[in-house]
């Protein structure tokens, strides 16, 4: 027989059986898991062949993930789909590629950036086998595992083409806009000044109204700075327009009080960067206001609780209500968890109680005048609303420092890329990239997200455009 006619038979064979084992499971077992198994072929074939694709890809899917559990309900385990699946493929993908000794960029592996990521990743690693909860933590491990592999180890990949960063903002944005389109559809049947149904009119995309306001804050800048690019062609000129006026209106009916003062901050330290003012300066002064904040934190409480301000759909009043820290239960229970991280701290100072574990852990050390009515002892409380006191309560002191020692270098790198741009695309880009990571790790103060892929993916492609930018900067002045 002829090999023309063997692969047709053998197509037509294969497709029969695929098609009456997939319709047994569907009609007797009720199943269509095996019904997925082209679509995951597809995927694994385009990370052989194209892993950019499927990483631009899933910066489209990010935003529109849905939990497990609201497609399946009563599963005992959640991911988020499609995304997380991919994202697991693609780590094995990584382990796969390092058997056979494809070491990545050894310049990627030496920069500071790539060490104490390595640092906060094996810290994290070594408290998760020290943990309450050993499954859990290992669980918590490896989800952040692959979204360090997927968006800053192959993210680093993915850059080496510089219209990588606009494809990847532009695809999230593309991405987000249906989420929104849903959001404003359900805000619109309470009254878009409704702030109270703003906390999960977006909810099941995003949980609540933070992290759906955090994202929205994270990319206003590098839409800005795609619009105003001279550069970029018109079509993507416009649409950046159009994202960045969808995204900034959103903003406000978020009535996401962290979000609009992460950004006021982000716009704080633009200032900064025009001024020329040194990191190093920028860095001890930010060291002396905590510790004025950390030596007079007493009359600052005092003075916070005579601000009676609650949650007001008027934006002057919700803008004052984020220092009611008295009658407004949203910031007194932020309070509640903080308190209750700290007292985790204080009983397991050096290995904490394992990564992943506060939620589960932090009901008896809550405090009686700080509970709340939006209070909770179960394990779906969530988590301790801190990027920096999380760490602190399950890592311990090290995962603390971990983190803090990321975040600096991130920081650090930010300043220094911006002040060595080639020219005023690349710098405008590099800004706006480091004011969104910037304006993450001030909402990281109040909430924390970066156990999620809307939170994950974006932070770590822009941490990784910062190191690839950096790199740059120094090959240029080797050569």
């Amino acid at each position: 027989m002829p090999a023309g006619r063997i692969n047709i038979f053998l197509f037509y064979t294969v497709s029969a059986c695929f098609l009456a084992l997939n319709f047994y499971l569907v009609v007797v077992h009720d199943s269509l898991w095996f019904a997925a198994l082209p679509v995951a072929l597809a995927f694994a074939l385009a990370a052989i062949a194209r892993i950019d694709y499927l990483l631009l890809s899933l910066a489209f899917f990010t935003p529109l993930s849905l939990p497990l559990k609201e497609i399946i309900p009563g599963l005992s385990f959640d991911m988020n789909l499609p995304t997380e699946p991919l994202l697991f493929g693609l780590l094995l993908f990584f382990m796969l590629k390092l058997s056979q000794r494809q070491i990545p960029d050894r310049n990627l592996l030496r920069h500071p950036v790539t060490l104490a990521v390595a640092f906060y990743l094996a810290w994290m690693l070594f408290t998760s086998l020290t943990s309450s909860m050993p499954s859990v933590s290992l669980k918590y491990w490896i989800s952040k595992l692959w979204f360090v592999v997927a968006f800053y180890w192959f993210g680093y990949a993915l850059l080496q083409h510089k219209m990588s960063i606009y494809r990847f903002v532009l695809l999230y944005g593309i991405g987000f806009l249906p989420v929104i389109g849903y959001a404003w559809w359900r805000h619109s049947g309470y009254g878009f000044f409704d702030h109270q149904a703003a906390n999960y009119v977006m909810n099941p995309f995003f949980k609540d109204h933070t992290s759906y306001g955090a994202m929205l804050v994270f990319f206003i800048p590098a839409l800005f700075a795609m619009w105003r690019n001279q550069q970029l062609t018109r079509l993507v000129r416009m649409l950046s327009l159009f994202l960045l006026s969808v995204f900034s209106v959103a903003l406000v009916f978020s009535y996401t009080r962290a979000a609009w003062l992460s950004l006021v901050v982000a716009i704080g330290v633009s200032g900064i960067l025009w001024l020329k003012i040194r990191f190093r300066t920028v860095l001890v002064l930010g060291l002396v206001f905590v510790g004025i904040v950390f030596l007079f934190q007493d009359q600052l409480v005092e003075r916070l609780e005579t601000n009676k301000q609650e949650s007001s759909a008027e934006l002057e009043g919700h803008l004052n209500s984020i220092s009611n820290v008295s009658t407004d239960a949203s910031n007194v229970e932020r309070l509640n968890r903080w308190s209750s991280a700290i007292a985790m701290f204080r009983e397991k100072p050096l290995l904490g109680w394992g990564p992943g574990t506060y939620m589960f852990e932090y009901a008896p050390f809550q405090r009686t005048d700080l509970r709340t009515i939006i209070s909770t002892n179960s394990a779906d409380g969530g988590n301790a609303h801190s990027e920096y006191l999380g760490p602190l309560a399950e890592s311990g002191i090290l995962g603390l420092g971990s983190f803090l020692l990321l975040v600096v270098l991130i920081l650090r790198t930010g300043f220094r890329v911006y002040a060595q741009a080639e020219n005023k695309t690349d710098r405008a880009m590099a800004l706006a990239v480091f004011l969104g990571l910037v304006s993450y790790l001030v909402h990281g103060f109040l909430n924390n997200f970066l156990d999620t892929d809307k939170a994950a993916v974006p932070f770590w492609m822009f941490t990784v455009f910062l190191v690839v930018q950096d790199l740059r900067f120094k090959q240029r002045k080797l050569s």
